[in-house]
């Protein structure tokens, strides 16, 4: 844990010493974002690669697009998407985690090399998936979820939206637990976007505190989405595209970081790995050197 923001570690994976930086790889024809371009397995491998080199700890592969409105590919169409690009960067080394909402992706996903479980359904998606993730002992993401997006099913209704999404969460936490996976292998997620408005999404990232309560490790995606296109639209304004977000991306990146997130997951790497090590440096040259006594003006302790 970090002495600086409390910032906690998952077992078995690398304890960076600053939020890590998870770059996606979207294996699919159409994300909202950017859809089609890494559809091919060798151009998925190289782009995992590339962003590796612009600055991404680990690399997120998903065979399955999980924007408003998007139909459920095919379980045995998601394995031949997803298997051959995470055994391709497993082999250069990479450090992987697998985006899928069913147990047997997770599986052979695991077995090819992958080392964490990405899932925005919690486990609620596919009853197999805590039994499958338990069993091999991966860390697992929980993300908040509400149900499919698909058909417009939004179910984005909140009283007071930062408690309920810490109290869903915890409900899915225990089941986890439950379920056999370890405490100091969950990642908690708010799912940013997810039967949630804009209004929702900074409501929850100005409250990121209450979420890193539930006392584990804190996943912050919120690369290119649509809360960050509305505050840069401005009143009446026109969204800009996903691929005209980057710099808002990395701005929300640094302020993850800065209160103490896990990681953050976006599809341009480089602003958002420069804005992380930024918050490291400065939590850095805020933290006492070891030894000393912090005083006030007049000498007070």
């Amino acid at each position: 844990m970090s002495k600086q923001t409390g910032r906690r570690h998952v077992a078995g994976l690398t304890a960076w010493d600053r939020c890590a930086v998870m770059g996606v790889v979207n294996v699919t024809p159409d994300s909202f974002s950017d859809g089609g371009r890494w559809f091919d397995t060798t151009a998925a491998i190289k782009h995992g690669l590339d962003l590796v080199a612009e600055g991404a700890d680990l690399i997120d592969v998903g065979g399955e697009s999980t924007r408003p409105g998007a139909s459920r590919v095919d379980e045995d169409e998601e394995l031949r998407r997803v298997v051959p690009v995470v055994r391709g960067l497993a082999s250069e080394g990479v450090t992987l985690s697998v985006d899928t909402m069913r147990a047997r992706v997770a599986e052979q996903s695991l077995a090819a090399g992958a080392a964490l479980v990405n899932d925005v359904s919690g486990g609620l998606a596919d009853d197999r998936m805590i039994p499958v993730v338990a069993e091999r002992g991966a860390p697992f993401v929980v993300m908040h979820w509400r149900g499919y997006l698909e058909g417009g099913n939004v179910r984005g209704t909140y009283r007071d939206v930062v408690t309920e999404v810490v109290d869903e969460l915890r409900a899915r936490v225990e089941a986890l637990l439950e379920g056999g996976i370890a405490p100091d292998r969950i990642v908690v997620d708010p799912g940013l976007g997810f039967s949630k408005d804009a209004g929702h999404d900074l409501e929850l990232l100005a409250r990121l505190d209450r979420l890193r309560s539930l006392g584990h490790p804190l996943l912050v995606a919120a690369s290119r989405k649509r809360f960050l296109g509305r505050v840069l639209a401005g009143p009446g304004g026109a969204p800009p595209p996903a691929r005209e977000r980057d710099a808002a991306t990395a701005a929300v990146s640094a302020l993850a970081a800065h209160a103490g997130a896990w990681a953050v997951r976006v599809h341009e790497v480089r602003a958002t790995a420069d804005a992380v090590r930024v918050a490291r440096a400065i939590e850095g040259a805020g933290a006492p050197a070891p030894g000393t006594t912090v005083t006030g003006p007049d000498g007070a302790r």
